[in-house]
């Protein structure tokens, strides 16, 4: 994790079992979001609640707070839905994925792609009145106090009325569907999201690789005499 940078966090349920079955459940998730962000000090600033996954935008202030904020919001959250619903074990599918998200059109792009998740699947009546989404915030249909809206949505307009119409016009344009699918494989897999030089450069700060392995064999080495 980087301090200062937005993270793409996804989190599947067990076997892509159900971790929300109704509104009520999506409520005790946020309540326990809202409290693991504030004692970590992480900005939230979107999320999608579907019915086996749930996917994040966060910026930690520091390099171990965002494990720690996903660890306390974990464990209410599961204990909360294992109480409520009878059962006992593992909801999560391991642990959590989150890609480093470069600053910019980047970051705007993940913000739309998981303020577009909700209507996407189906159940887009909960994104203008439940708690599935964060998209109802920024088209300014409700306002959540969860919720920072980073630089890359002050930039869209100098009003409350231009950003939100702005943004609700990126929402209905949609990503270019390389766009998407290159941010959901990141996201799914922990690599980072950016450019070539902002990879290069995270992976130096991290210590490891933050895409992929090109695809084919090794070059070959000719053998020192």
């Amino acid at each position: 994790m980087l301090s200062g940078h937005a993270h793409h966090v996804v989190q599947r349920g067990h076997n892509l079992q159900a971790v929300f079955s109704d509104e009520e459940d999506r409520q005790q998730y946020l309540a326990a979001l809202r409290e693991a962000a504030r004692a970590h000090g992480v900005a939230v600033h979107a999320y999608a609640l579907l019915d086996n996954q749930v996917q994040l935008l966060l910026t930690p202030p520091t390099e171990a707070a965002l494990g720690r904020m996903m660890q306390a919001l974990g464990r209410r959250y599961v204990a909360a839905f294992n109480r409520r619903h009878a059962r006992s074990g593992t909801l999560w599918e391991g642990r959590f994925r989150a890609a480093v998200v470069q600053a910019g059109t980047h970051t705007l792009q993940s913000l739309r792609l998981i303020d577009a998740l909700v209507a996407r699947s189906g159940v887009a009546a909960l994104a203008l009145g439940g708690a599935a989404s964060s998209a109802p915030h920024r088209l300014g249909l409700r306002r959540d106090p969860l919720l920072t809206d980073p630089p890359e949505f002050w930039q869209l307009g100098n009003t409350p009325f231009e950003r939100e119409a702005a943004y609700g016009r990126l929402l209905e344009q949609g990503l270019d569907a390389a766009v998407q699918r290159r941010i959901e494989h990141a996201a799914g897999h922990g690599w980072a999201i950016g450019s070539e030089p902002f990879l290069a450069q995270v992976a130096q700060a991290l210590g490891r690789a933050v895409r992929p392995r090109a695809r084919g064999r090794p070059p070959h080495r000719t053998p020192a005499n």
